[in-house]
């Protein structure tokens, strides 16, 4: 719906989306690094929009999806999880991928907006328990590019896997990159 209107944005302020998502795939995991400020979200709604991929999804702590703005976050793709130490998110997802034969879930790694020194592994967890593919997707605020990498089949060595990522996120800088990896 605001598709147009976010394509005259991204034209206006000089951004550029680099690469597409894989059409083949029914399931998989956007992980969006590095996440340093409060403008990602925005900025990947309005990526999604303009890339049409209107069945995006998003985790968020439960309070959020309460009266009087819950309704806002369900209408963006979002899934309430309860975040407390005696919930299993990663398994709450697991679940939700196992409930939809379509589903794309778009987290961010970190998990915060503060500086990190690595990357969370419940994205990972998640992944690998639902049998999906994660494509990576950086917001790099110095070229003004949302990059989307190659979709990453989890394997046996998760090392591996994650300097994978790892190697593709520290190219990008975040909007406040003493945050970033």
């Amino acid at each position: 719906m605001l598709r147009h209107f976010y394509v005259l944005i991204f034209k206006l302020l000089c951004w550029k989306i680099m690469g597409d998502f894989p059409q083949e795939l029914r399931k998989y995991i956007v992980a969006v690094a590095p996440h340093t400020s409060n403008w990602d979200f925005p900025l990947g709604v309005a990526a999604r929009s303009i890339l049409r991929i209107q069945k995006a999804h998003f985790l968020g702590k439960d309070t959020l999806f309460k009266p009087p703005f819950g309704w806002f976050f369900r209408a963006l793709g979002g899934y309430p999880v309860n975040r407390s130490s005696s919930h299993d998110v990663v398994q709450q997802a697991i679940a939700i991928f196992d409930e939809h034969e379509d589903f794309i879930l778009a987290l961010a790694p970190e998990g915060t907006r503060k500086k990190v020194d690595k990357l969370r592994t419940g994205f990972y967890y998640i992944a690998k328990g639902a049998n999906v593919p994660i494509v990576p997707v950086g917001f790099d605020f110095s070229t003004r590019r949302i990059v989307i990498g190659d979709p990453l089949i989890t394997t046996a060595d998760f090392d591996k896997d994650m300097q994978t990522l790892l190697t593709f996120y520290r190219k990008m800088k975040g909007k406040n990159p003493e945050f970033g990896l």
